[in-house]
């Protein structure tokens, strides 16, 4: 096996396992830690006009939405992604709270196609596993790495991950095309990996 092929073979058994583990967390936990996450300060100040892509959750996802919110009482103005097609980046739309949404891939909730590109400043971004190097475990797709890539490529731009505390292990295995988190908002803690 090549070592591409090595590290996707860990990274397929580190989904699973995460989530299963992620499935486990008892629903008002889960809730709890989403809300501890808003609760906090933010881990950086928001610029006028900054934007902001959340996401909207996925089966068991912690939920960025409170998150979200504290952002947009900052000032922020949001954005959710859109699936623009296989190896692509997303697209990221404006959204604001009481704005309708369509069903996109795997029925996830999105902005209708109307609403405007935007160029985040800050990245909420899913994940399934992460570690204190800055690497992290999606779905597989390399959707968000690309994304990060090409925001990175016009501008500085903030990848923020959000996870519950458990989904922490100690080493990703990283492949060059993996983008790096600058921070993790767990319930437990801000990890900023940008020192790190």
């Amino acid at each position: 096996m090549t070592e591409a092929g090595t590290i996707e073979a860990l990274k397929a058994r580190i989904r699973r396992d995460a989530v299963a583990l992620r499935d486990a967390l008892p629903p008002a936990e889960r809730a709890d830690a989403a809300a501890a996450i808003a609760a906090r300060p933010l881990p950086m100040a928001v610029a006028p006009g900054a934007v902001v892509s959340g996401f909207s959750p996925l089966k068991s996802e912690i939920n960025p939405i409170p998150l979200m919110r504290a952002f947009a009482q900052a000032g922020a103005r949001l954005a959710l992604p859109v699936v623009a097609g296989k190896g692509r980046p997303l697209t990221m739309r404006a959204w604001a709270f009481g704005d309708p949404l369509d069903a996109g891939v795997w029925g996830i909730r999105e902005p209708k196609p109307t609403a405007p590109e935007v160029f985040p400043d800050i990245l909420i971004v899913p994940l399934l596993a992460f570690d204190r190097a800055g690497h992290r475990v999606g779905y597989g797709a390399g959707y968000y790495d690309m994304t990060i890539a090409r925001l990175r490529s016009m501008k500085p731009a903030i990848a923020l991950g959000i996870a519950y505390a458990a989904q922490e292990i100690g080493r990703v295995p990283a492949t060059p095309r993996d983008a790096a988190l600058d921070l993790v908002l767990t319930e437990r803690e801000a990890i900023d990996l940008r020192k790190a």
